[in-house]
């Protein structure tokens, strides 16, 4: 009995890994897209803030959170100044928005759920 509870929970967590990886790959290519190829609707914006918190809530585990907790923040700060380092191509600084719109919600429900992790301890 025991034996098949975890073999159900293992399927679930690894379907749950799967739709945060889908989930993060078509956040990024739609960032990229209306990056390349126009503005930022205010739908967009919020689907893509939406997959930000899907993908910090399903696709980090455990052992990848400290890797993650630091990509991100280098992420979003490279990204911040990025902008104004290229200021004057307008597709990077739109590709750059649409990528923080997915990153900084991610990297702040991760970090949440670490510090609750943490307390548990």
């Amino acid at each position: 009995m025991y034996k098949e509870l975890y073999c159900d929970c293992m399927v679930l967590k690894n379907n749950g890994n799967r739709l945060g990886a889908w989930t993060f790959l078509i956040g990024a290519l739609i960032a990229l897209v209306f990056g390349l190829f126009g503005a930022l609707t205010s739908f967009l914006a919020a689907l893509l803030v939406i997959i930000g918190f899907i993908v910090g809530i399903l696709n980090i585990a455990d052992d990848e959170v400290e890797p993650f907790l630091l990509s991100g923040t280098v992420l979003i700060i490279a990204a911040t100044f990025g902008q104004q380092a290229v200021g004057i191509l307008p597709v990077f600084e739109r590709i750059l928005d649409s990528l923080l719109l997915i990153f900084i919600p991610a990297t702040i429900v991760v970090a949440i759920k670490n510090v609750f992790s943490l307390a548990r301890r």
